[in-house]
């Protein structure tokens, strides 16, 4: 049986307060389309062990709970690391919520370049944890950056808000929230749940958020036992593809867009239906301050980089 100390080592509080900030820049990462908290995790060096921690709640688990044993299915999570990661990304999404809808309807060039850099980083970086480079790792990044440049310049579209399908997109979104450069909240709107459920956090509709939640946890426990089996049986070839769907993903984060075409959804939404990237027209002070907060985001990634590189060697 797997112990705690296989999958996550042991922590002091401080640690842990660590641990709930790490989760609340997933948090803040994963209530923005176009911005994983997977690729988060990656950069805070909380990755794997996030995903091997999620792998331990299995049917022996549910069967110790349902079996009222819960000393000894805690024995098994490392529930004080889970806990902490999921403090954070709570706190992160109940506070910043209005704030970043606020910022996406009325600064988005600010909001999407600070974003720009960290994914941009993050590429970098992650692309340095492959250890060996060969052709299949190189085509591996490239056809997962086509299909990541390809997913996000998808059409979002219109779809049901009942019960069964607030489920589903809780499922679905929860497994790109854990891959790094496919963006949980960005799958919400292909799927027209985006503003919905961004609504609902803001107006504290908690039977709608407890659905998608069950969903969320049903589909991430499910996701995260074939992605840690990815993780042991091809390292590098996992990495690549990771790598590549950050890379691709920066299509959708780029932040000036020409909209060619639009829709009105059943809401009043205004919603593109055709969107380009295209380069700033003259350098104004918003593009100046665009260029900063792109450079700021990319430079935070490195030190982080360097910290836990400082860490990892002490």
């Amino acid at each position: 049986m797997t112990t705690i100390n296989q999958i996550s080592p042991a922590r002091t509080f401080k640690e842990y307060l660590g641990i709930v900030l790490r989760g609340f820049l997933m948090g803040a990462s994963d209530v923005v389309p176009g911005v994983s908290g997977g690729t988060m995790a990656f950069i805070l060096g909380i990755y794997e062990e996030l995903i091997d921690a999620i792998k331990s709640i299995d049917f022996t688990v549910f069967r110790l709970i349902l079996s009222l044993k819960f000393k000894e299915a805690l024995d098994i999570v490392p529930w004080k690391f889970l806990l902490s990661v999921l403090t954070g990304i709570l706190l992160a999404i109940f506070s910043l919520a209005k704030g970043l809808e606020w910022l996406l309807e009325n600064k988005p060039v600010l909001l999407w370049s600070f974003f720009f850099g960290l994914v941009l980083a993050s590429v970098l970086m992650v692309s340095k944890r492959i250890t060996r480079w060969h052709f299949g790792t190189v085509a591996a990044v490239l056809l997962a950056a086509l299909g990541a440049y390809w997913l996000v310049g998808l059409v979002p579209t219109e779809t049901p808000t009942a019960p069964w399908f607030i489920f589903l997109s809780g499922a679905i979104a929860i497994c790109a929230m854990i891959l790094p450069g496919i963006s949980g909240s960005f799958i919400l709107v292909l799927l027209g749940k985006y503003q919905y459920i961004l609504g609902a956090v803001n107006r504290h509709d908690f039977i709608t958020l407890g659905i998608f939640a069950v969903g969320a946890g049903l589909g991430i426990i499910t996701f995260a036992q074939f992605l840690s089996w990815l993780f042991k049986r091809y390292h590098n070839l996992t990495i690549a593809m990771l790598t590549g769907l950050m890379l691709g993903s920066l299509r959708k984060v780029w932040p000036w867009k020409e909209t060619l075409s639009s829709i009105v959804d059943r809401h009043g939404n205004l919603i593109p239906v055709a969107q380009v990237n295209v380069l700033p027209s003259a350098f104004t002070a918003e593009v100046w301050s665009a260029i900063a907060l792109a450079v700021l985001g990319f430079a935070i990634v490195f030190a982080m980089e360097n910290i836990a590189a400082r860490q990892n060697s002490q």
